[in-house]
């Protein structure tokens, strides 16, 4: 489990292919260099288990599932990824729980800049938005924020300087994909009300009505 509070970022070395998936060579930065053989690490977004680690390289094996259902994928030598060590039992749980399984990958659609401060509007599946809220969380790449309003095809986000600072997403640019994960709270809500209201996969307020909410 993670909370979506980025700790350092990191750079890919490599990305080499083995049988039915690749391995994920990472150099990473202080505090995420304390790791051991068999440690979870969010990789923007996507929970991953140390296979080998030699002072600040780590390698980490990414199955073929993990490389299609998130951007991992895509990266190539040199790009920048967001890390975050699961959360300690007695650690402060600064974001939202973020459990670093992706539900879909979107894009960023728009960048507006006012000084410091960004907002920043993301597309995505409606499978997806099924489960974002206005004022709920939601995690990009790793990033545990909150949803400023939703839009047709997607949400918006407004990001301060020290996110900016210390994530990926100041060197984002339109089109790029992102790893999105929804609220485990909300997605467990609805799937619930679904079960009981026997409306999978759509659930609507006509129905809940109807039921009595």
């Amino acid at each position: 489990m993670f909370t979506g509070i980025i700790e350092a970022m990191g750079t890919v070395r490599s990305m080499r292919p083995t049988a039915g998936g690749r391995v994920l060579v990472l150099e990473m930065a202080e505090p995420v260099t304390d790791l051991r053989p068999g440690d979870s690490l969010a990789v923007s977004g996507v929970c991953l288990t140390v296979g080998r680690i030699t002072g600040a390289v780590g390698e980490f094996d990414v199955s073929g599932e993990t490389l299609r259902a998130s951007t991992l994928g895509r990266l190539q030598p040199g790009a920048r990824v967001n890390l975050e060590r699961a959360l300690p039992a007695n650690g402060r749980l600064g974001g939202h729980l973020v459990q670093g399984h992706v539900d879909g990958i979107g894009h960023v659609a728009r960048i507006d800049k006012t000084g410091a401060f960004w907002e920043m509007a993301f597309e995505a599946d409606p499978s997806v938005l099924a489960d974002v809220v206005p004022k709920g969380s939601v995690a990009v790449d790793g990033i545990s924020l909150t949803v400023a309003q939703m839009e047709a095809r997607g949400f918006t986000v407004a990001l301060i300087p020290t996110t900016l600072e210390h994530t990926t997403l100041a060197a984002a640019r339109v089109g790029e994909p992102v790893n999105i994960e929804t609220d485990i709270l909300v997605r467990t809500v609805r799937a619930q009300l679904q079960r009981l209201l026997g409306s999978t996969p759509e659930l609507t307020i006509e129905k809940l009505r109807e039921a009595g909410f």
